[in-house]
């Protein structure tokens, strides 16, 4: 039989030495070619390391935190095959999964002797895919846009065998929409870009991946969507005042702090259940009405990048689960634990101008959704409210609601309607109301 020799691959110029802090397998096991055989970390990056080959792990010669360092042999994979054979050393590249830290550092690349013009795509995108995973595009003529549209099941993210072959399945079938290329969403900036001008003192700094794809996506949503936004303004004052009363006993009996956001939540969950056509999607001229309603929640992260984790069935929890369930995504965002899975399946967006005191936004669409909702800051406003003995200025807790929404499909009608239910159901919040 022969032998495969794993080396720790080099993950970035300056890195010379990685940790192993975990393996996936132990001696004796049988892989498949694309199972991950361990995982690393250096100072710039964590790493997910996907075996190249099929067969038996025969030894492994680090154990987990040991400092390894780069082109050191850390296994040997015993393949079937002749057994007299001679020993092989590793003869093509490992592709790492690499996920940047906050700082997204540009070393951050996969080694790769022989690159496609595709592997040479994916490396400058940041997303890395295993030698099995590239095959597999090839043959199948998957291109890079295609790729980046696969949500992986891996660790990090990272696409598997299992994940490109259902996309093929699907869209064989036709159950994939079409698929926007990065050359058709730079399109509409590139016709409005204008000549930029850079002074000696000037700072240039490179987009990192992830700030690229925002970039791509928000300008792929404003060509696919023609938007409308809607705008009200919601006295809240009775949440106000409940929240005031009940924000210490919430964290005393269930261990969570209480903001305005799950209220929120509960009233776009019971809106959408009333106006279903907004929980939708559009594929070509087909509308794809959502059983589930999966509200996602626009989160910015300390690196300034923004993440849209997704709150499952929203409408089937109270209170206290939507609390928990956006505190530990909110936990999870802010320290890079976040799944692939907390990313996927959301039907309509908030996202909260608010926490940054703006008292108004038009937001995008997070496609393929069809509508997204801005909740401004809540502000103290002088306001006419008619008491048995005539009108009277009262101090009362006020806040804008503002919905874009695709006009393709959403009209003025149904989208006002949908954005003044929200309000309603803020307004008529019960101040009595028990936690």
């Amino acid at each position: 039989m022969s032998e495969f020799k794993i080396q720790m691959p080099k993950l970035g110029e300056s890195v010379q030495e990685a940790t192993i802090t975990k393996w996936f397998v132990k001696e004796g096991d049988r892989i498949e070619e694309d199972d991950s055989l361990f995982e690393v970390a250096t100072d710039k990056v964590d790493s997910e390391i996907p075996s190249p080959v099929e067969g038996i792990i025969k030894k492994i010669f680090h154990p987990e935190n040991a400092l390894v360092p780069v082109g050191e042999i850390v296994a040997i994979i015993t393949m079937d095959g002749d057994d007299d054979e001679p020993e092989k050393p590793i003869e093509k590249p490992v592709t790492t999964e690499i996920k940047a830290t906050e700082d997204n550092n540009k070393d951050a690349k996969p080694v790769a002797e022989k690159a496609t013009e595709q592997e040479r795509a994916i490396a400058k995108s940041g997303r890395f895919y295993s030698p099995l995973v590239m095959s597999i595009a090839r043959t199948e003529n998957v291109s890079l846009d295609e790729m980046e549209s696969i949500q992986g099941s891996g660790q990090n993210g990272r696409v598997q065998k299992n994940d490109i072959l259902k996309y093929l399945e699907d869209r064989k079938s036709g159950n994939v929409a079409p698929v926007t290329t990065s050359k058709q969403a730079a399109s509409a900036g590139s016709q409005t870009k204008i000549p930029v001008s850079i002074g000696g003192q000037d700072q240039i700094i490179e987009m990192d991946r992830v700030r690229k794809l925002i970039a791509e996506h928000m300008v792929m949503s404003k060509q696919v969507s023609p938007h409308v936004t809607s705008v009200v303004e919601a006295d809240v004052t009775n949440l106000v005042l409940w929240r005031n009363n009940v924000k210490d006993q919430f964290s005393i009996k269930y261990g969570d702090k209480i903001t305005f956001m799950p209220v929120f939540i509960e009233a776009v969950a019971r809106a959408l259940s009333e106006f279903p056509l907004v929980n939708s999607s559009v594929d070509g001229t087909r509308i794809i009405m959502k059983k589930d309603i999966n509200v996602a929640i626009a989160v910015a992260k300390p690196d300034g990048n923004l993440v849209v984790p997704v709150i499952k069935n929203a409408e089937q929890k109270n209170l206290v689960g939507l609390a928990k369930n956006l505190n530990q995504l909110a936990e999870a965002a802010r320290t890079n634990k976040l799944t692939p899975e907390d990313y996927q399946g959301g039907t309509f967006t908030i996202t909260n101008f608010g926490s940054f005191r703006n008292i108004i936004g038009t937001p995008i669409i997070n496609q393929p959704q069809v509508a997204i909702l801005a909740t401004g800051s809540i502000e103290k406003k002088p306001a006419v409210m008619e008491t048995p003995t005539g009108d009277a200025i009262v101090v009362r807790h006020k806040m804008f609601l503002s919905l874009s929404y695709d006009h393709r499909i959403i009209d003025g009608a149904l989208g006002g309607a949908f954005l003044r239910r929200i309000a309603d159901i803020l307004e008529e919040f019960d101040i009595n109301r028990e936690v």
